[in-house]
């Protein structure tokens, strides 16, 4: 298979000729507004960055847990946005191959990502899936909660994003850590919470409801319009909110008005 900065280099290389060739200057100029990145854009989509990935991945059948490793760190010291998404893609491909050992360097890639578009894919789709498949992995998010950098506190609250909005996962540990959290003033640290509360409210809401009750006086505004979306009104309001969410008063006006006309 080669030494690992062989195997970096070349995934360098690889990704470089496919991504560079499929972007496009004035995509490029959006995203990197959007995302406010100091990085490079070259404008490529993610459908396109996922053919790359499974391009890659069919190429390197039987990449070890050290061949992801060197991968994935070679590719995100470039300063290429897609080149770093590309890493995390692999992993995400491959994550069946990774454990709890990997986690340390992979919460270091958490920490030089500085971005949603970075952080809100590996929490759940690369960590969240190794949590799954060894539950010891759950006693990092208490620690990573507790962490001076907010994007590693926010992986410790999206860790387990997908298996709690699938109706499982670890609630009781999910709320202990975002309680933790409420009096943050961080924007990604309260979009977080909402975020998660909103996803199991949608197969749980007893849990959303009783989180939001129990916190009303520390929760944030953000935090509450976020997590009680769809909660039903009788809750909505016990928690001091309108009978109905922004959004649903916002679609039964369109409604009305596209029938009249």
């Amino acid at each position: 298979m080669g030494s690992r900065v062989d195997l970096g280099s070349h995934a360098v290389t690889f990704f470089t000729r496919r991504l560079r060739r499929a972007g496009s200057a004035a995509r490029a100029v959006g995203e990197k507004a959007y995302l406010k990145s100091d990085l490079r854009f070259w404008g490529t989509s993610q459908d396109s960055i996922r053919a790359a990935v499974r391009e890659y991945c069919d190429a390197h059948p039987d990449l070890t847990r050290a061949d992801l490793r060197g991968i994935a760190e070679t590719l995100y010291e470039t300063d290429v946005h897609e080149l770093r998404a590309a890493a995390i893609g692999v992993l995400e491909r491959e994550r069946e191959t990774l454990d709890d050992r990997d986690m340390p360097w992979v919460i270091a890639l958490v920490r030089k990502s500085k971005s949603w578009a970075y952080v809100d894919w590996i929490a759940p789709k690369v960590i969240g899936d190794v949590i799954a498949r060894d539950p010891r992995t759950r006693k990092r998010l208490a620690v990573w909660a507790k962490d001076e950098d907010f994007w590693v506190r926010r992986t410790a609250l999206l860790a387990e994003h997908d298996a709690l909005r699938a109706g499982g996962g670890d609630f009781v540990l999910w709320s202990r850590l975002a309680a933790s959290m409420l009096d943050e003033r961080e924007f990604f640290i309260r979009k977080a919470i909402g975020w998660v509360l909103r996803e199991v409210s949608k197969k749980r809401p007893a849990l959303t409801y009783a989180f939001l009750r129990k916190h009303r006086d520390r929760v944030s505004r953000l935090s509450l319009l976020e997590g009680a979306k769809y909660l039903q009104a009788p809750k909505r309001k016990a928690l001091g909110l309108p009978a109905e969410a922004t959004w649903v008063a916002r679609e039964a006006r369109r409604k009305a008005a596209s029938g009249r006309r």
